[in-house]
């Protein structure tokens, strides 16, 4: 292994404060590394939307850095003007995944920052303070990465194989990953493992994702198709799955990519752990279990046409969640930047955020689920 060598950077902001967000385009990979420059919130919208930029933490930094490319305009305007505008560019970014809790948290993060800079008004300082607030927000997603990874090592076996499903590495952050951060730490630690990756369909995230990243630093991996899953852990070959998460309500509930929930089925059956990797951001408080949870629905071509090319009959029906939620049941523990929450329980996932967030966001979850009748 080779766990040193760094992936290519998955986003960041070029230039000052009229400057562009650079990323990845991730529906080029893995044949053509592309970047792509967006000067408009247009493109980051449609960035985000047809999934050049993926995975939770990642979008939430490109939503952030989409707030700022917004504003380029309002170099003279009034404060409602700059507020109304702030406003309806958040709300346009909002609209371009409804799953991903970070993109959220990222946006109302972004007018908690303008709602609270001091006066006097002016539009130049406000969006330099709002492209400092995306800077941090990129530079907290790098060390949380880290951090997971560090949490993480732990609980990889020394030995034998980790199954992970969809990409939850350093193209879905802004540095590392989560998943497959704990899978870095533990390859720089000295532990010796190979890794499965399910190809993930529809839009084959594992194959042309995690795939070439695991490969690019070194790693031992095996490209496997979506319903090998059982038959590799009835041979024995897994030790542990490792996943990422889009959203984790308060009880502990994961959306992740569809296809989870089945490979969380098949670990318990086979008594193999199965661990979700997410930082505090990608926790929703206000949702009391995983029914509430918001699943995007895809173009039905992804499964039709699958990159161009038909592969069903003509006009037939298609259903294409692109996302499922695992009950927290199945789920031995939650690594997070603050650590592992283990066993899985509600009261572990407040103490956790509490702690992650402060007591002021304690105190809004408290009032919170006492309006909404409490968690259960």
């Amino acid at each position: 292994m080779n766990p040193t060598t760094a992936s290519p950077r998955t986003l960041e902001w070029i230039g000052g404060i009229d400057g562009s967000v650079r990323l990845i385009d991730q529906t080029r990979l893995p044949t053509e590394l592309v970047y792509r420059d967006c000067q408009t919130v247009e493109e980051v919208w449609e960035a985000i939307k047809v999934l050049r930029v993926r995975g939770a933490p990642a979008i939430g930094v490109a939503a952030a850095m989409g707030v700022v490319v917004g504003l380029k305009n309002q170099t003279a305007a009034e404060r409602e003007t700059f507020f109304l505008r702030l406003t309806e560019v958040t709300r346009y970014l909002a609209s371009s995944r409804p799953t991903a809790v970070n993109l959220f948290w990222a946006l109302e993060r972004m007018e908690g920052t303008a709602q609270n800079h001091p006066a006097p008004f002016q539009p130049q300082a406000m969006r330099q303070r709002l492209l400092q607030e995306a800077l941090a927000i990129e530079a907290e997603d790098r060390q949380m990465c880290r951090d997971i990874g560090r949490h993480g090592a732990e609980v990889v076996p020394d030995s034998g194989g980790v199954l992970t499903h969809c990409n939850a590495g350093g193209l879905a952050t802004a540095d590392y990953g989560t998943a497959l951060a704990v899978l870095y730490s533990a390859a720089e630690q000295g532990k010796r493992f190979s890794v499965y990756a399910d190809e993930t369909r529809p839009l084959l995230q594992g194959a042309r994702l995690t795939a070439w990243e695991l490969s690019q630093r070194g790693l031992d991996v095996t490209l496997i198709c979506d319903s090998t899953a059982a038959q590799v852990m009835k041979e024995g070959r897994i030790g542990m799955v490792v996943v990422g998460a889009d959203r984790i309500a308060a009880n502990g509930d994961t959306a992740n990519k569809i296809g989870t929930y089945g490979v969380a089925l098949l670990a318990q059956a086979h008594g193999i752990p199965f661990y979700v990797a997410a930082p505090s951001s990608t926790f929703d408080l206000s949702l009391p279990n995983g029914d509430a949870i918001p699943i995007e629905q895809r173009d039905p071509a992804e499964i039709t046409r699958g990159f161009g090319k038909q592969t069903a009959p003509e006009g037939i029906k298609v259903y294409n969640p692109a996302f499922d939620v695992t009950p927290a049941r199945l789920i031995t523990g939650l690594i997070t930047e603050r650590g592992i929450i283990r066993p899985v329980t509600a009261d572990g996932i407040r103490r956790m955020v509490s702690a992650a967030s402060g007591l002021a966001l304690a105190d809004a979850i408290s009032e919170r689920e006492a309006a909404s009748g409490g968690v259960r």
